[in-house]
């Protein structure tokens, strides 16, 4: 992960990053301190499995620490009032219509730190979003997937 990237997010996405990185200090790191000197107790260090696994998630544990800590670092927050209310922006929900007569569909757009399609958070990088952002309520845009271009009609944005 470059060093110098911003990570673009909500205030609710960075209070959630700073709430993982004290986990990760305070509770998680402890508990892999823990595991591992149960596991030397277990015999021989270079055939003792439970040794080796505990080891490989203490270095998980510790580069994502690095990782929190550097997007932390660069994190570039969205203010809502940044931009025009009817505008696609980051930290806004947009609903659109696929054309010629689909569903509609909502997606909140997040830095890629906050993304979680399950939640209907999307990242600012994804396809969708690139398509979408900077876009205005009732502009009809393509979006590339996949399986082809996609035609939608933006309906709202909050």
């Amino acid at each position: 992960m470059p060093e110098g990237k911003s990570f673009y997010m909500t205030e609710d996405g960075l209070k959630k990053l700073e709430e993982e990185l004290e986990y990760l200090k305070t509770g998680r790191r402890q508990e892999v301190v823990e595991r591992i000197k149960i596991a030397r107790d277990f015999g021989d260090l270079s055939e003792n499995s439970e040794y080796d696994a505990a080891k490989d998630e203490q270095a998980f544990v510790e580069a994502r620490i690095v990782q929190v800590e550097n997007m932390i670092r660069n994190a570039v927050i969205i203010k809502d009032e940044d931009v025009s209310p009817d505008v696609v922006s980051l930290g806004r929900t947009v609903t659109f219509q696929e054309l010629p007569d689909g569903e509609e569909e909502s997606y909140t757009i997040v830095g890629s730190a906050e993304a979680d399609p399950f939640e209907g958070k999307i990242s600012n990088d994804s396809p969708i979003a690139k398509s979408l952002l900077g876009r205005s309520i009732g502009e009809a845009v393509v979006v590339p997937t996949p399986a082809g271009d996609m035609n939608v009609k933006i309906i709202s944005v909050q």
